[in-house]
């Protein structure tokens, strides 16, 4: 396991959030819109990000805004995200954590990850399990 962090949601304002926090936390910013993702925007997603990640030293602050229509609630609108060194710890991680909750994506290959997985647990934490490839742009 490379390192644990939060994943934060936005509903709509995640460009200028994430600005605000580069200008305090420094570091690199890296930023995807829908729009420049493989495969296009869905309606309506294209001026929303996909992926953004703040990166100075050993922080990493990432963030997205969710997907237009789609539910959101400002105060649970975060992720444990584990950065993880494999395809196999991504599933080791799956079966245990997400036993008794409710799995929004099984473990798969992602245009960002060799392997990835996203599931409320059944205490309510959402949780996200990442096998990452190297970020380009």
């Amino acid at each position: 396991m490379k390192a644990i962090n939060v994943y934060l949601v936005f509903d709509g304002n995640c460009g200028e959030a994430m600005e605000y926090y580069h200008k305090a936390l420094g570091g690199e910013i890296f930023k995807m819109k829908f729009s420049d993702a493989p495969g296009g925007a869905p309606p309506g997603a294209g001026d929303r990000y996909v992926h953004i990640a703040i990166k100075n030293g050993n922080v990493l602050l990432m963030a997205s805004d969710n997907m237009p229509g789609m539910p959101f609630t400002q105060g649970t609108n975060y992720s444990v995200c584990i950065s993880c060194d494999s395809n196999d710890e991504v599933d080791k991680l799956f079966k245990h954590l997400s036993v008794g909750g409710h799995v929004h994506m099984p473990p798969g290959e992602q245009f960002w990850a060799h392997r990835f997985a996203g599931f409320t647990d059944k205490f309510g934490i959402n949780w996200m399990l990442n096998h990452e490839k190297p970020m380009q742009g």
